[in-house]
């Protein structure tokens, strides 16, 4: 790991409470630039604190890209290259993690007590995972938003009525009340709000955007480079869409209320100030953006679209930085790498060489200060790779293609490959140079994307990719 640290030795450690919501585009909140959006929690998060321009998902779907916030690794590192179906006994009961090391474990082993209230969805959802000290998560079914949802209390199965975001909320807020105030805390609370089914969200919020312009999903021509797939293919009509997008703005506003919920609580037990709060997704999302509905499983052949990889990214400590906008490269690896610096994490060179973290921590940032320069970021998805410049993203699907080449300057909504094209053909085997040399540094041969996804069956999740996330 790279980059500077916030470390004090006299100031105490803060307490961190991490927000992950799934499926949350970037584009698709006040702060970032949406117009009709309702988001004043996030907004006041933002003007008061770091918000990143330029986050990014190491894979577009939800499973992989969680594990390698929790690890700091990459797919082709930690193993998981694409969405757990975690109701098949064969995938859900499996250990995906047992070779890893994640932040909660490495937290709770620097003295913070831990919990997770929510979505986990990188195995095992039915049992406490390592380094937690409470869990009360969805476990192996997601399913809808209300109605009655088997949740996992400890061990202990719980059949509950009600809203699933305000439980979640509702359960982080137990732990919060009842924590050992003698020890700063970690909390992962897991939204899923954000993610399909687009329906059964409260009308007061639905109502609110069902006569919106929308303009700030732009109208594109249908996705030129696949055919599109999973639920958001069968948004057939324009009013099905107009519905669908009503629900996911409420579903974006409801995720806002929670996090007002969260703060509250923070602010009446007087530990607001020194709670580091960060906001994030694990990937983004396509509402109609090129024609698609999805993230990165939105199409065949899968993509790396702008909307599918760019997620939000805020982090908010009141007491320590003021608000900015960076423009800096960033990750859910380099996250990681900067809650442990945050949290007094000390990892040995040994581990660190070991396990070839491909991050840095951005504490620095968060101050106003800067970190070396970072001109590209890389991505994965099964046999899909791609590295992402500020001018250019090539996308590798390996061995035969097809692949994929943009000038983002030029041509913002990736309409038109330049991959064949004879004067980009440089630009190309500098890009691919480099996108080899990344991998060849960082990945683990025995679970490369490139080795799991060229199994006869291509992977492990290929028989239900078509399913639900």
């Amino acid at each position: 790991m790279e980059g500077g640290t916030m470390k004090n030795a006299t100031r105490p450690r803060p307490n961190i409470l991490v927000v992950m919501i799934d499926d949350h585009g970037q584009w698709a909140t006040g702060c970032y630039g949406n117009r009709e959006l309702h988001t004043p929690t996030l907004d006041y998060l933002a003007r008061t604190g770091t918000r990143f321009a330029n986050a990014f998902t190491p894979t577009p779907v939800c499973s992989p890209a969680r594990a390698s916030f929790f690890t700091g690794r990459l797919p082709s590192q930690h193993g998981i290259h694409d969405y757990l179906a975690e109701r098949m006994p064969e995938i859900g009961e499996r250990d995906w993690l047992a070779d890893e090391t994640t932040l909660p474990q490495l937290l709770s082993a620097a003295g913070y007590q831990t919990a997770l209230s929510g979505k986990w969805h990188c195995g095992r959802g039915a049992h406490p995972q390592p380094g937690f000290d409470t869990w009360f998560s969805l476990g192996p079914a997601q399913g809808n938003h209300t109605g009655p949802h088997t949740y996992y209390d400890g061990d202990t199965p719980v059949t509950m009525r009600g809203y699933k975001a305000e439980i979640t909320t509702d359960h982080a807020l137990r732990f919060l009340h009842t924590r050992d105030d003698t020890r700063p805390f970690f909390l992962f609370v897991g939204y899923i709000a954000t993610h399909s089914p687009w329906a059964g969200h409260p009308e007061r919020l639905v109502a609110r955007y069902r006569d919106c312009t929308f303009d700030d999903i732009p109208a594109d021509t249908a996705y030129p480079f696949g055919r599109h797939a999973g639920e958001g293919a069968k948004l057939l009509t324009d009013a099905a869409q107009r519905a669908a997008k009503a629900e996911y703005y409420a579903a974006v506003s409801v995720v806002d209320e929670q996090v007002g919920r969260l703060l509250d609580a923070l602010d009446t037990a007087g530990t607001r100030d020194n709670t580091l709060v960060v906001y994030t997704a694990d990937h983004g999302l396509n509402c109609g953006q090129h024609g698609v509905w999805g993230k990165g499983n939105g199409t065949r052949p899968l993509n790396m679209l702008e909307e599918s990889i760019r997620v939000p990214l805020i982090l908010n400590r009141p007491d320590l930085f003021a608000g900015q906008v960076r423009a800096e490269f960033v990750n859910h690896c380099d996250l990681f790498s900067t809650l442990c610096d945050v949290g007094g994490v000390e990892i040995s060179k040994a581990d660190a060489d070991t396990r070839r973290y491909p991050s840095r921590s951005f504490a620095p940032l968060l101050f106003g200060g800067v970190i070396p320069d970072r001109d590209a970021v890389f991505g994965e998805y099964g046999n899909l790779r791609m590295i992402r410049t500020r001018v250019h993203k090539l996308i590798q699907r390996y061995p035969d293609g097809p692949c994929e080449l943009f000038d983002l300057i030029i041509d913002p909504r990736e309409t038109v490959n330049l991959f064949d094209d004879a004067a980009h053909q440089a630009c190309l085997q500098q890009l691919a140079t480099r996108l080899d040399a990344h991998f060849a540094r960082y990945q683990d041969p025995v679970k490369s994307g490139l080795n799991v996804c060229a199994l006869p069956v291509h992977n492990p999740m290929e028989a239900w990719r078509e399913g639900e996330d």
